[in-house]
Parts: structure tokens; C-alpha cells; sequence
């Protein structure tokens, strides 16, 4: 093509790509921004990931005035929930700028307890709670207009130690576990009402003194993965998606080989193909990682990878290249590149951040 030519057909495409460019914000439309909670210096952490080096650039700091950890976005990505476990107990509400990543305080709203983890259902209308030192679970209401979370309108007491609450993608099973208990609960959700109910059966038990942790689903909805704390073993159970019960299928451990210390273990995530699984384990500060078998769901274990000391929480981006993780007692985040032929985790690019990080959220605005 003649250069006059080319030249001519390049500002024609720009002419049309302007205003859909103009409406989405343009090139900042398909950033990436990462939220870290900091429970001692009481701030959270806005970052964005540059995925063209694989590292974190700081935006800004969000100071929130109390021990801030675990947090949740809106299934829009338009909120960021935040919990704070020092007195008085309660969830911030923030709105996301797709364009910054910056963070604005919509309001606050009493939570029951001190809660070690919140999240959403699928409508965004409703935010689950689950409180460790409380022993129950909760329901709050969120505003469909504003975002903002609302009064609490149902509390559940549970076995010892709830620690991670999630429904699944369907919104009609809402399964909690107990640390304590060594025990899966499981409860029918009505999201019309917001209102849960004891399944049938209502638990699934764990194996004594393990303490059931985290969990998360397949995309499919055929698995879920479950990671133990006290024992750092790492469960595959089928999920009946139609009555909402698990069914054991496998069992592997995140420990590395001759480990001798205490388990530790806290947080786990699929990459979004589902191909690799990973889960964190604070004892060792290492990042175990499993291949997933489509099939069948097991886990093919790919060994262990040293990361940020103490790592509680940790996330994985869209785009299922980099994993980041916040090392509790490092003050600082890792970005580890993911292999995609392999799903060995590569070395990391570092950033210093608040005082005990321990939560992640990840936005892509695409």
C-alpha cells in the first residue's frame, strides 16, 4: 500500500475508533488495578499492575481507620467492600473510578463481629460475612442504587470459627466454612429476600482437628476446591450443583517436601482457564502449585515456590499471567509471572507497601 494511502486509512480508523475511545476512557479503559489491605497501618492500598513489565505501580493510599482486611468487589466492579476487625465492627463502602482505580468512601455500615471474610452475591445486592471470633455468619443488605452496604438482616449462629462465606454462581447455595468445626455448612439463598436457610443435609465434614479454610468453585461449577489451615491439606470435592452437597474425590497437601514446622495454610485461587491452582501456606512462606485435570478435577502437585514471608492472602489477574501475593510480615507484595505451558510461577518484581498485608482484590477494567 502506497505510504500517502496508508496514512489516510489510519486517520480514517481513528476517527471512528474516537468516540467509543472517549467513551470507555480510551487506552486507561483496559487497566488493571490491585486493592491490598494493610490491617496495621490501617490504609488500603490502590495499585496498578503493568502487565508489559509485571510489576505494581502505586496510585494511592486510602487511609480507613481501622484494622482493615478482608475485602470484596462488586460483580460490576463498580464497589469495593471493605471490613474492618477493630471496634466498632463494620464494612466501608467504596466506588471504583475505572479511569484512576482511585478509591471514594460512599459510607459505612455496622457488621455483627469482627469478620474474617466478606463477599457478595451475584445480584450485588446482598453481602455475606462470616466472623471467626463470633462464630456466625451474616447477611447485610446493599443498596442496588448506590452501592453502599446497608444494616444487617439476618445473623446465623455456625459451628466454631466461620472463616470464608461464598455463594455459588447460580445464587441459590451459600456454603460457609467452619475452622473449629471442622466442617462445610451449606444453605439455600433466596436472593430475593436475602434470607438463607439450612440446606439438606447442612454439613459436610472435614477430617478432626484440620480446619476447613478457604474455597473456590470451578468456572463450570463441577468442583470445589477446599484448603485446609490446621493440616494444609488441599481437598477436590465434586459439587452437586442441583442440591448444593460435596462429595470428597481427592486429597493432596501444599507442605513442602520435608516439612517439619506447624501448618499454616490461607488462601487458594484458580487461574481463570482453571488449568492451575495455587494456594499459599504461611509457615513455609511458600506458594504451592497444582496442575487441575479438566476431567476429573484432580491436582497434579508442581512443587513448591518461595514468596513474600508469611503470605495470608494473594490473587490472580484476568489475563491469568501474574499472580500477587502480600507477605504479612515482609510489608511488601510480589508479582509472580505465571507460565502458562508450565504453571511454574516465575521470579517476582516486588513493591513495599503498609503494615500487614493480608488481603488482594484484583480489577480489570476490559
Amino acid at each position: 500500500m502506497h505510504p500517502a494511502i496508508r496514512s489516510r486509512a489510519l486517520r480514517r480508523l481513528a476517527l471512528l475508533l474516537a468516540p467509543a475511545l472517549a467513551a470507555t476512557g480510551g487506552a486507561a479503559s483496559a487497566a488493571t488495578w490491585v486493592y491490598v489491605s494493610n490491617a496495621d497501618s490501617q490504609e488500603i492500598s490502590v495499585l496498578e499492575l503493568d502487565r508489559s513489565q509485571g510489576m505494581l505501580k502505586p496510585v494511592e493510599s486510602v487511609n480507613v481507620g481501622g484494622q482493615v482486611m478482608p475485602m470484596a468487589v462488586s460483580p460490576d466492579k463498580r464497589f469495593l467492600y471493605a471490613a474492618l476487625r477493630s471496634q466498632p465492627f463494620r464494612v466501608v463502602s467504596f466506588s471504583i473510578d475505572g479511569a484512576s482505580g482511585k478509591l471514594k468512601k460512599l459510607g459505612e455500615a455496622p457488621l455483627a463481629d469482627s469478620m474474617a471474610n466478606i463477599d457478595t452475591d451475584a445480584t450485588g445486592r446482598w453481602l455475606f460475612a462470616a466472623s471467626y471470633p463470633g462464630h456466625k455468619i451474616t447477611v447485610n443488605s446493599i443498596d442496588d442504587k448506590t452501592g453502599s452496604v446497608g444494616a444487617i438482616q439476618q445473623l446465623l449462629p455456625t459451628a466454631p470459627n466461620a472463616h470464608a462465606i461464598h455463594a455459588d454462581a447460580a445464587n441459590r447455595f451459600v456454603l460457609a466454612t467452619s475452622l473449629g468445626g471442622d466442617n462445610v455448612s451449606s444453605w439455600r439463598f433466596d436472593a430475593q429476600t436475602g434470607v438463607l436457610s439450612p440446606n439438606d443435609p447442612p454439613l459436610t465434614a472435614g477430617a478432626a482437628k484440620s480446619g476447613p479454610r478457604h474455597f473456590v468453585w470451578d468456572k463450570a461449577q463441577r468442583f470445589l476446591y477446599l484448603l485446609d489451615e490446621l493440616d494444609a491439606r488441599l481437598h477436590v470435592y465434586a459439587w452437586d450443583a442441583a442440591r448444593g452437597t460435596l462429595q470428597l474425590q481427592h486429597s493432596s497437601t501444599t507442605l513442602p517436601e520435608g516439612f517439619t514446622g506447624k501448618p499454616w495454610a490461607a488462601d487458594l485461587h484458580l487461574t481463570p482457564d482453571g488449568r492451575y491452582l495455587y494456594a499459599s501456606e504461611r509457615t513455609s512462606s511458600t506458594l504451592a502449585g497444582f496442575k487441575v485435570d479438566a476431567a476429573t478435577g484432580r491436582l497434579q502437585p508442581l512443587g513448591q515456590t518461595p514468596t513474600e514471608k508469611t503470605p495470608r492472602g494473594f490473587a490472580i489477574d484476568q489475563s491469568g499471567r501474574f499472580l500477587i501475593v502480600v507477605g504479612q510480615e515482609s510489608h511488601s507484595a510480589s508479582v509472580h509471572p505465571i507460565d502458562a505451558a508450565t504453571g511454574a510461577l516465575g521470579t517476582p518484581k516486588r513493591l513495599p507497601l503498609g503494615k500487614n498485608p493480608n488481603w488482594v482484590e484484583i480489577v480489570d477494567m476490559q
